[in-house]
C-alpha cells in the first residue's frame, strides 16, 4: 500500500465532471492495483482508510501534520496485516493477536523498523480513534481490537472520568526528564545564539554576525512570548507589536494570527519590553542589511506571488485586495513580496531569502554550548523554549510579581486592561490564555510534566526567610527599647 498527498492541480484533464471533494495535501491511500473502489466481499482497507482521513478536518483535526501522521499510521498497519494474511476488519481475537505481533515488531524487531515508546503510543492513539470510527460510524467492524481501563482524576476541583488504552506504554515519571531551560541555561543559550561566550564576550570562533543578531533576537523573543515554531517562523515584520515610547513594567500584549496558531485558535500572548526592543533593533539594522539589494521571488510550488501594498498592523492590500494578516496561512506568507521586492517575514537569511530552519540553528547552537562551555547543556528544540517561557511565567505568577506590578499600573492608569486581567485571573488561567490551550486542564497536564515543585519550594523558603528576618528585627527593636534600664 502506498500514500500520496493530494493536489488538485490539473484536475480538468482527469476526465471528471467536477473538482474532487478532497482537501489539498490530504493523504490518499491506494493499493498496488490502483483501484479506489470496493470489490465483492469485505471492504477494501484503502477505501475505508481514505473515508476516515477525509473526515478528520471536520472531526477536530484541522492540522495537515495530523492528517499525514494518521495516513502513515494506517498505511503501515494495513501493510503489516496484509503481509500476514489478516484483514484489518476481521474478528477481534485475530486482530488482537496481530496487534501483539505488531508491538513486538515495532518495539523489539529489526532496527530499521523499530520505534521508541513515544512513536508507538502515537500510533496506538491513531489506530484506536480509527477503529472506534470504523465501529460506530462506518460500521465495518463489530468490535475494536483494544482494551480500555476506566479511571478518574481531579481537574479544577471536579472528578473527571478518564479512559486509558492498555496498549499504550507507560512513560517515565515527569520529574525524571528535563523539558525546559532554567534561567542560567536560557541566558547561556541566547548568548550562544548571539555568537558570545558565557561572559558575554564575542566568541572569536563564531563568524556569522548577521545571523547571530537574527538568531539571538528570535530566541530571546520566543523565550519571552512562548510562540510555537510555526508561529514565529512565519511571523511578518508588520505583526511585531510596536515598541512603546518608554520601557513598560508589564509585558506588551501580542495578538497572533489564527491562521498560524495550533488549531487555528485566536490567541493573544505577550512579550517583555527588553525582548521586543531587541527584535525591533534586529529588524531595523541587521535584517534591513540582509534584505537590501536582494529580490525575493517565491518558487512556483508555493503559489503565485502576493504583492504587499499599504501594509499596517492589521493587514495590507495583496494583489490589489485588502486582506488581514490573521487570515494568511504559512504557505501564503512565504509568497508575500513587498513593493521593494523583499520578503516581509521576520527571519531572513543573509541573502534576503526567508529563513525557516530554526530547529537546525537551535540544535547546532546547543551542540556548540555543550562542546565549548557546558557539557550538561541539553539539545534544545524550538518547543523547549516555549516550555521555558511557561515555567518562568508560572514562577512569576505564583510569586505574585505580576499581580503587584498590575496594582501599580492600575494606580497610574498605564495599560489598565492588561493589569485588570492579571489581577482578576488565577495563575493557571493566565498561563492557559498565553499558551493558547483550549482548556486549563491541558495547561495543568502540560505543567505537570515539568518541575513545578522547585518553584513552590523556593517560594516557601524565601517566605520563611523573610518572616525570620522580620522576627529578628522586631526582637532587636524591643531589645533596644530596654537597653540601659536598671531595676529600681
Amino acid at each position: 500500500m502506498q500514500m500520496i498527498s493530494f493536489s488538485s492541480a490539473g484536475w480538468e484533464s482527469w476526465d471528471l465532471a467536477r473538482q474532487p471533494l478532497i482537501r489539498e495535501r490530504m493523504p490518499v491511500l491506494f493499493d498496488d492495483d490502483l483501484f479506489f473502489e470496493d470489490g465483492p466481499g469485505a471492504p477494501r482497507p484503502a477505501v475505508v482508510g481514505n473515508r476516515y482521513l477525509r473526515g478528520l478536518p471536520v472531526n477536530g483535526s484541522p492540522s495537515v501534520r495530523t492528517w499525514q501522521n494518521s495516513g502513515g499510521c494506517l498505511r503501515d498497519w494495513f501493510t503489516f496485516l496484509k503481509d500476514r494474511g489478516v484483514h484489518p476488519f476481521g474478528g477481534r481475537q485475530e486482530l488482537r493477536s496481530a496487534l501483539s505481533m505488531y508491538a513486538e515488531y515495532r518495539l523489539a524487531g529489526p532496527l530499521k523498523e523499530r520505534w521508541d515508546h513515544t512513536t508507538w503510543n502515537l500510533h496506538v492513539g491513531i489506530l484506536s480513534a480509527f477503529y472506534s470510527w470504523a465501529k460506530d460510524e462506518a460500521a465495518v467492524v463489530d468490535a475494536v481490537p483494544f482494551t480500555y481501563r476506566m479511571g478518574c482524576r481531579m481537574a479544577q476541583g471536579a472528578v473527571v472520568k478518564t479512559k486509558r488504552n492498555l496498549a499504550t506504554l507507560r512513560r517515565p515519571r515527569p520529574h525524571t526528564t528535563i523539558k525546559h531551560l532554567e534561567k542560567d541555561f536560557s541566558e547561556l543559550f541566547v548568548r550562544a545564539l548571539a555568537g558570545q561566550g558565557p561572559d558575554g564576550e564575542p566568541d572569536l570562533r563564531y563568524r556569522r554576525p548577521r545571523e547571530a543578531a537574527r538568531n539571538s533576537a528570535m530566541g530571546d523573543y520566543v523565550l519571552s512570548s512562548g510562540l510555537r515554531s510555526k508561529e514565529f517562523t512565519h511571523l511578518t515584520i508588520y505583526e511585531v507589536p510596536p515598541l512603546p515610547p518608554r520601557p513598560t513594567r508589564l509585558p506588551v500584549q501580542f495578538p497572533l494570527a489564527y491562521a498560524i496558531t495550533k488549531g487555528e485558535k485566536d490567541r493573544t500572548t505577550w512579550v517583555h519590553y527588553a525582548q521586543l526592543a531587541a527584535m525591533h533593533q534586529y529588524i531595523d539594522l541587521d535584517r534591513a542589511a540582509s534584505a537590501e539589494g536582494f529580490t525575493w521571488r517565491p518558487p512556483w510550488r508555493l503559489g503565485e506571488p502576493l504583492l504587499v501594498e499599504e501594509p499596517d498592523w492589521e493587514g495590507a492590500r495583496l494583489n490589489g485586495v485588502r486582506k488581514s494578516w490573521r487570515s494568511l496561512r504559512p504557505q501564503e506568507r512565504l509568497c508575500l513580496v513587498t513593493t521593494d521586492g523583499q520578503c516581509p517575514l521576520v527571519g531572513l537569511q543573509s541573502t534576503g531569502l526567508p529563513f525557516v530552519d530554526w530547529a537546525t540553528v537551535f540544535r547546532r547552537t546547543s551542540a556548540r554550548v555543550r562542546e565549548r562551555y557546558e557539557p550538561r547543556f541539553p539539545t534544545t528544540a524550538p518547543h523547549r523554549l516555549r516550555h521555558s517561557m511557561a515555567m518562568r511565567t508560572l514562577e512569576e505568577l505564583v510569586k505574585g510579581r505580576y499581580r503587584r506590578i498590575a496594582q501599580l499600573v492600575v494606580d497610574t492608569d498605564e495599560d489598565a486592561a492588561l493589569a485588570l486581567w492579571l489581577r482578576k485571573h488565577e495563575p493557571m488561567m493566565i498561563l492557559r490564555d498565553l499558551l493558547g490551550h483550549w482548556s486549563v486542564t491541558s495547561t495543568e497536564l502540560y505543567i505537570a510534566r515539568l518541575d513545578v515543585s522547585r518553584i513552590y519550594r523556593e517560594l516557601y523558603e524565601s517566605t520563611l526567610a523573610r518572616r525570620n528576618r522580620a522576627a529578628e528585627a522586631v526582637a532587636a527593636v524591643a531589645a533596644a527599647e530596654f537597653t540601659g534600664e536598671v531595676d529600681g
